[in-house]
């Protein structure tokens, strides 16, 4: 038996970030493309632009940097702002799986009576 846990960041009630969202995140780092990271995680590139758009207008920060097409092609990239979110969200979570996982034992072997 295992438990599962989600986390995400909410603001004004507005869902901004979560797990799908570092997934684009991560993918738009790995391969320097919106279009390429929305085709990795099965999201269309207007999806993709709209979570990003979201995520930036309601976080206050810039995320990915675009680089229109021409001679050498476009891309984007993330940001410093980006990574730092990224690092901080990955702590966040390793903190909440660690607590649930604890509290899971404490409750399912036997340490307390339910």
């Amino acid at each position: 038996m295992q438990v599962r846990s989600k986390i995400w960041v909410e603001v004004g009630g507005e869902p901004v970030f979560g797990r799908g969202r570092r997934f684009l995140l991560e993918a738009i780092d790995k391969h320097g493309s919106i279009t390429r990271a929305a085709r990795e995680i099965n999201i269309s590139y207007r999806r993709a632009w709209s979570y990003i758009n979201a995520m930036e207008e309601r976080l206050g920060i810039g995320l990915v940097e675009r680089h229109t097409g021409g001679k050498n092609g476009g891309g984007a990239v993330l940001t410093d702002e980006a990574r730092r979110f990224l690092e901080k969200y990955a702590l966040l979570e390793e903190g909440v799986r660690e607590l649930v996982d604890e509290k899971f034992k404490n409750i399912f072997t036997g340490e307390r009576d339910v």
